[in-house]
């Protein structure tokens, strides 16, 4: 059982994978998941306000609950040209 949590540019630096597990009895909505990851790589906290969420997918809020089996991506602003 887990839930499986991906990284996207500078997130991957920071936690230094592009993907992770989470044990979905630790967690309840997507940003308990952020929150989780936040404590064990504090470097996350300064994309907080500018972070995007996708669960499964599709764009969700911070607030959606989370099940066994799905899959978070932690999206940050990216620049290029």
């Amino acid at each position: 059982m887990s839930i499986r949590v991906l990284f996207f540019a500078s997130l991957v630096d920071i936690v230094g994978a592009r993907a992770q597990q989470v044990d979905p009895a630790e967690v309840t909505d997507i940003l308990s998941v952020f929150n989780k990851f936040a404590a064990e790589f504090p470097d996350m906290e300064s994309h907080r306000a500018s972070i995007l969420f996708a669960l499964n997918s599709e764009f969700a809020r911070p607030d959606t609950p989370v099940r066994n089996g799905d899959e978070i991506a932690f999206l940050p602003p990216v620049s290029g040209g």
